[in-house]
Parts: C-alpha cells; sequence; structure tokens
C-alpha cells in the first residue's frame, strides 16, 4: 500500500479512538419533550400534596429527569 493509503486509514482509525468533542448527547426532539413532559407530572403531584417517602421518590426522580434534560436536551 502506498504512504497515502495509509494515512487515510490513520485517520480512520483516530476518528473511531477519538473522545467524544460534545459534553451534551442529544436526543430526538420526542424523548426531550417526554423527559419534559415527565418533569412536568412530577411537578404536578407535588403541588397536590405528599408524604415525606413519596416526597423523597418524587424529589429523586425529578433530580433524575433534569439532569437527563440538561445533558440531553440542550
Amino acid at each position: 500500500m502506498g504512504c497515502v493509503m495509509w494515512f487515510f486509514i490513520f485517520i480512520a482509525i483516530a476518528m473511531l479512538a477519538a473522545p467524544e468533542t460534545s459534553a451534551h448527547e442529544y436526543c430526538p426532539k420526542a424523548e426531550c419533550e417526554e423527559t419534559k413532559q415527565k418533569i412536568r407530572q412530577i411537578q404536578s403531584k407535588m403541588r397536590q400534596g405528599y408524604t415525606r417517602k413519596q416526597g423523597e421518590k418524587l424529589e429523586a426522580d425529578l433530580r433524575k429527569y433534569r439532569a437527563i434534560r440538561s445533558k440531553r436536551c440542550r
């Protein structure tokens, strides 16, 4: 193989091995809307009142979906 061919092979391997350059992993719009809807549902439940145990779960779920939205939807 010629030098040019080895160059292209090297570039291809380097591109495959390179780490992700973006801090965000973008979702399709439908997945982002679903995540935002889940956040709205949790917030609605929180406005209706809850026990301590329910509140802890709601807060954990809210943190989880907000992290997903922050990482993947903006």
